[in-house]
């Protein structure tokens, strides 16, 4: 039966569930997780639009606000990106043309009266309303630059305050960006990797210094009248602990452990050039591998002209990162060499340790293409191959959404199989009862299961293929009664087929999800034949080990969740307090 539809809200109403939906808002990000229930016990009448509206609203908050309102700067490109009034002025500095804006901070043109020289001013938008988190970022982004002295990132010059808003002044780069470049088509093979090296050295120095850029795009390239590519655009940057070596311990003897500038969980950057662990929320700690996937991205548009990922929404394309591989290069451009490919391909790969174990390694491959030597980046053997089909897919980061559910489930199966050999062992052979009771227990069961993980948060494709195979097991099971009857048996015959329906179920797994689950169904398929030898403990049998087939796994994955909200809840308290005195800020009254 559908549910009535709510009569019609009030405009005072409307404005109280909107504070509500904001409060919830506010929760999410400082890193709590709201309680959806209690928050309909206090608000009873808003029950349908909250249910409705909530699974929405996670979505917002893990994909869209932080790359609608985060702290990055749009990079300047030579040209006016505003009609904005400028001031003529700004302390040492004379304005000649906006060329960039962001949410956090705009960047002028602007000459430096003091040494007579043109430079890229950036100053933050919001002055003495900023919060200390746009202010903490502006200056962690100047801090980071600071610490960085290559040839292909551009340089900052000074840094200062002037009439209460922050500023940073960098060398100007006179050309284009990437992103203008490779908008009037793809690049020739040779000038993309070559470009891809530099980058790569360039982006190797920075995580010497433990830094992290995070929001590596064509568009925060510029390349110089000369085409040599120079990095900007910091605002995203992390501060990771750099390689122990004597030289670091040296320069960082004295200076407080650098953290993250931005909350544990949330999602930064541009979709199309961010990795899987960037896109999604608790998908693991951030790590150079996250810059090297973005290198790897940039290759692609090089090469093909578009990104790897790109669709008509921002959910869409973040979806598509999730859970999809990107399309070979040479499919959408022949002209691109298989080697350059491999080495693109891997960059891309969704586990981390499939990718370059650095940035320099991927320089060193793409130097190796450059000279005509062998790329370490090629085909898989066949032991590569079997290891791979072993080890969890990308689509495994959502079975910590069905870790508690799973371990119910074991409980459900269990039940069932027990009360199915406790009638048969009293004698009860009507294939009618049977179907009920499996029917009417699993359909209970399947109602609550999908609603439960609806409240979750949105349901990813992968979840919905599951599903339905799931699903599908579910009615081939029950039709196994009906087969009886027709070809006149007695009820629970076919029994042993529930466990090569199992298995067929953990194949599919296997190959969707973790080669583990491959050895589940290997279980399953055992556990047929034991059913048909031991026919009187059949049922029972089918039950206990479909029990372990799914309690044990969603117990690791239920663990996995448990253990990455923790770790980033205590991280965002860990930011809350050490954010500021990490920078060198003082903190704002």
């Amino acid at each position: 039966m559908n549910p009535k539809p709510a009569p019609a809200m009030s405009e005072r109403d409307e404005e109280a569930l909107a504070k509500c939906l904001a409060e919830l808002t506010a929760a999410l990000r400082r890193g709590e997780t709201p309680d959806l229930d209690e928050v309909i016990r206090d608000h009873p009448a808003w029950e349908t639009d909250l249910r409705e509206l909530w699974p929405a609203l996670l979505l917002a908050e893990e994909l869209a606000p932080p790359l609608l309102s985060g702290g990055a700067t749009a990079p300047y490109r030579g040209t006016a990106a505003s009609s904005r009034p400028m001031p003529e002025a700004f302390g040492d500095y004379e304005f000649i043309e906006e060329v960039g804006r962001g949410g956090m901070g705009v960047v002028y043109r602007a000459w430096q009266k003091s040494l007579h020289r043109k430079v890229a001013l950036k100053m933050m938008t919001s002055g003495d309303l900023a919060s200390s988190e746009e202010i903490t970022r502006f200056r962690a982004e100047a801090a980071a630059i600071g610490q960085l002295d290559h040839p292909n990132i551009v340089p900052i010059y000074e840094t200062g305050e002037h009439q209460g808003r922050a500023y940073f002044s960098m060398k100007f780069i006179e050309g284009e960006t990437l992103a203008a470049r490779v908008a009037r088509g793809p690049l020739p093979a040779e000038e993309a990797a070559q470009l891809l090296f530099t980058l790569a050295e360039a982006v190797e120095h920075a995580h010497s210094k433990g830094i992290l850029h995070r929001d590596l795009k064509p568009s925060n390239v510029l390349l110089d009248t000369e085409g040599q590519p120079h990095i900007t655009d910091f605002g995203l940057a992390k501060m990771i602990q750099p390689p122990a070596t004597p030289q670091v311990e040296a320069a960082g003897k004295g200076k407080p452990d650098l953290l993250s500038l931005t909350q544990s969980g949330a999602i930064l950057g541009t979709p199309s050039y961010m990795p899987p662990e960037q896109a999604g929320r608790f998908r693991g700690s951030l790590t150079p591998a996250c810059d090297v996937y973005s290198l790897g991205a940039i290759l692609y548009h090089l090469l093909t002209g578009r990104p790897p990922f790109q669709a008509a929404t921002l959910v869409d394309t973040l979806m598509l990162v999730l859970e999809q591989d990107p399309v070979p290069p040479r499919m959408l451009n022949p002209k691109v060499p298989r080697d350059l490919e491999n080495i693109c391909l891997k960059c891309l790969q969704k586990p981390i340790d499939l990718r370059y174990s650095s940035a320099a390694a991927l320089a060193a491959d793409l130097h190796a293409y450059l000279e005509g030597q062998p790329i370490t980046a090629g085909p898989e053997s066949l032991v590569q191959f079997v290891i791979r089909m072993l080890r969890p897919t990308h689509h495994a980061a959502v079975l910590e959404n069905w870790g508690l559910l799973w371990m119910w489930h074991s409980v459900v199966v269990l039940f069932l199989c027990a009360v199915t050999n406790g009638l048969k062992e009293l004698g009860q052979g009507s294939h009618l009862v049977y179907m009920g009771l499996w029917g009417t227990g699993l359909s209970i069961w399947a109602y609550f299961f999908w609603n439960i993980r609806l409240r979750g948060g949105p349901i990813h494709f992968v979840e919905r293929q599951i599903a339905h195979v799931w699903a599908g097991a579910v009615l081939a099971s029950i039709a196994l009664f009906l087969v009886e009857i027709l070809l006149h048996m007695p009820a629970l015959t076919l029994s042993p087929v529930l466990a090569i329906i199992a298995g067929m179920v953990f194949l599919i797994k296997g190959g969707t999800l973790s080669g583990s689950f491959y050895f589940t169904a290997g279980g399953m398929f055992l556990c047929a034949i034991a059913m048909a030898i031991w026919p009187r403990m059949d049922v029972l049998l089918f039950g206990f080990v479909s029990a372990v087939a799914f309690f044990v796994p969603g117990y690791i994955y239920y663990q996995q969740r448990q253990t990455a909200i923790k770790v980033a809840l205590e991280q965002a308290r860990h930011l809350n307090t050490s954010e500021l005195a990490i920078t060198g800020m003082p903190s704002r009254k």
